[in-house]
């Protein structure tokens, strides 16, 4: 039973290439409000080498919430979000609610051709696309969000199983599954935004948020403001917590 005090569990779920690094700054500014996990996911930071697959990354984000007391908000970005939607869908009673960010869209056709294509040359050659994935954090994001990106090392070889992974899942089936609140954050020119009506309608409990100006990646820029989304979406979900329970604890 996690008290008002302590606050209620978040995980953090990373991009991909990256690890759970990527979070640094956001767990940072939030603080010891809540206790806090961003694990790194199969084939990423220190599971690098390990194949990636959906079931072992929703297994590596539920047995995080596990560590944290067996229920806790999802946080994910891109990849993390997709996973975060999987993990909901897959064990609901253990996701408290859902901040989904920059992962709306359905990379199928046109769109996921081009994204097999681009993984597949990544792979071919992952030093040199490490290399170009860190200079572009540093050219998008501020020091301290570049350094985080990169500080668990980078993982380009992954991709095509990532690219295979996230196209052969069903996120809208994942969104209807889960009665829980849901978050869909993206940015104003973000790609990945472009079924964003689609996973609105599919949640039974959602919202949508468009951050102004801010693409894929850059939405991470301003950090307080990511940790501000959090923490109001952990505050929707104790009071609705507070409410439902006799005593008015949290459960």
């Amino acid at each position: 039973m996690e008290s008002n005090e302590a606050g209620l569990p978040i995980v953090f779920v990373h991009g991909m290439r990256v690890s759970g690094t990527m979070w640094r700054p956001v767990i940072q500014v939030i603080g010891e409000r809540h206790p806090m996990a961003a694990p790194d996911l199969p084939g990423h930071g220190e599971r690098r080498g390990e194949p990636f697959g959906m079931p072992g990354a929703v297994a590596a984000v539920a047995e995080a919430v596990d560590e944290l007391g067996g229920r806790a908000l999802l946080v994910g970005l891109s990849l993390g979000g997709y996973v975060a939607l999987a993990t909901a869908g897959a064990h609901p009673d253990r996701v408290l609610g859902l901040v989904a960010m920059g992962c709306t869209a359905l990379p199928r056709g046109l769109f996921g051709a081009v994204y097999r294509g681009a993984a597949r040359l990544a792979a071919r050659h992952p030093e040199e696309a490490n290399r170009l994935s860190a200079f572009a954090f540093r050219r998008a994001l501020p020091r301290p969000q570049a350094d985080a990106m990169v500080a668990g090392g980078l993982s380009s070889e992954i991709t095509p199983s990532i690219v295979e992974a996230v196209q052969g899942m069903d996120p809208l089936a994942s969104l209807s599954a889960y009665p829980g609140p849901v978050w869909l954050v993206n940015g104003e020119r973000d790609h990945f935004r472009c079924h964003e009506r689609r996973f609105l309608h599919a949640c039974r409990d959602g919202r949508l948020i468009i951050r102004p100006r801010c693409g894929h990646l850059t939405g991470l820029t301003g950090a307080t403001d990511v940790a501000r989304q959090v923490l109001d979406a952990a505050a929707v979900i104790t009071a609705r917590t507070y409410e439902a329970t006799p005593q008015g604890g949290v459960r």
